[in-house]
């Protein structure tokens, strides 16, 4: 697999104090989007000291045993390429990769974070999370992340062959497809009241976070409090038509969004 790099681009951008992006949904299926993911490992995480992987990465996780995969240890590799050169690399599980464990976190040597997570960076309180904690309206989703986020479901699972595993990931995934052409896109979107919820729980007033594929910028004013929720985009370079983001905050606390090509756009 062929990375790229864009000198011009290394030259124009100055160094950020975190990068962000989620829902990549990597797979050897995908090439290019997964040749995307690399050339942005090397061309704009490199410039960066934090960068934020907020669930969905992998389209699908079986465990961590399935890391001696000849496509997963290719990016466990990149991603590992990225730490090793002092970048603070952090993982936040979404509902597709939630299986992700100590051993991969060790392998990559990223750290993994609960969700939701706060934290401060460039002195900007932030909320971070995958998201589809929050799609309250969807209560058949809801139950089955209950259940599959149950820790003595995930030691059963786990304890499954690998192969097993995946052959049970590979129906559940078919369900999922068929049971999202029946759901309306509000049902399948984070509920306003959940998030709101969530901003007053953690005291924050930046929220970032995936899973919808609904990139945008969401300004909020109540009691006198301006909040603003950012909505990452998924990413699929194989498809007709193209998609991708990512969201770099900068020194002065500014947050900014680029395209993969890494120019500028709108929030």
């Amino acid at each position: 697999m062929t990375i790229s790099s864009s000198a011009s681009n290394e030259q124009a951008q100055p160094l950020q104090a975190a990068l962000f992006v989620s829902d990549l949904h990597l797979q050897a299926a995908m090439p290019r989007t997964t040749e995307a993911f690399f050339n942005f490992l090397h061309t704009q995480a490199t410039k960066t000291r934090q960068l934020y992987l907020l669930g969905d990465i992998f389209e699908a996780w079986a465990g961590d045993d399935d890391i001696a995969d000849a496509y997963n240890r290719l990016v466990v590799e990149e991603i590992k390429k990225i730490s090793e050169r002092g970048i603070d690399v952090f993982w936040i599980a979404g509902n597709r990769d939630f299986l992700v464990g100590e051993q991969f976190a060790k392998t990559c040597n990223i750290t993994l974070l609960p969700d939701p997570y706060v934290t401060t960076i460039a002195d900007r309180l932030l909320v971070l999370t995958h998201g589809d904690a929050y799609c309250t309206d969807d209560a058949a989703y809801m139950q089955f992340r209950a259940q599959v986020r149950d820790a003595e479901w995930q030691r059963n699972f786990l304890a499954l062959p690998l192969t097993q595993r995946k052959a049970i990931i590979e129906n559940l995934r078919a369900g999922s497809r068929a049971a999202q052409r029946d759901k309306s896109y509000e049902i399948m979107d984070v509920n306003n009241e959940a998030i709101a919820g969530l901003f007053e729980q953690t005291a924050t007033a930046t929220m970032i976070h995936g899973h919808t594929h609904r990139p945008a910028r969401h300004d909020y004013q109540e009691d006198g409090k301006a909040r603003v929720r950012y909505v990452l985009s998924d990413w699929d370079l194989d498809d007709t038509a193209s998609r991708g983001d990512w969201l770099a905050l900068d020194t002065n606390g500014s947050i900014r969004r680029y395209d993969l090509n890494g120019a500028e756009i709108g929030n």
